[in-house]
């Protein structure tokens, strides 16, 4: 029986390295193409050595929304377990929270924004 898939998240950084998925989910994922309109994209210094580890860089992506339509910022979507979801949450730092967006593409998907 193969685990349920049916939340969807969306990466435009660190989740999308196959390293990290690995440590993380214990498999690679398959995600399409995506936007996140509405938003813009920074980077953000990681103090975390465990996150540090997993993804061999100090400085991560981070978006903040701008309430523009005409920013985006590119990423994948993944459909995931919520056991994973949960893992995700485990793999992401304090600057960052966790909430429910509508992407280009009209699906909606959980995604990590600067808290």
């Amino acid at each position: 029986m193969t685990e349920d898939r049916s939340v969807l998240l969306f990466s435009y950084g660190t989740l999308q390295l196959p390293e990290v998925q690995m440590a993380q989910f214990g498999r690679l994922l398959e995600g399409s193409d995506d936007a996140l309109p509405g938003y813009a994209q920074t980077l953000v210094e990681i103090t975390d050595p465990d996150v540090i580890a997993k993804s061999s860089q100090r400085f991560h992506p981070i978006v903040t929304e701008t309430g523009n339509p005409a920013d985006a910022v590119a990423g994948k979507v993944f459909a995931i377990s919520a056991a994973e979801l949960a893992a995700a949450d485990e793999y992401e730092v304090d600057d960052y929270r966790r909430v429910l967006v509508r992407l280009k593409s009209g699906r909606d998907a959980w995604v990590y924004v600067k808290a």
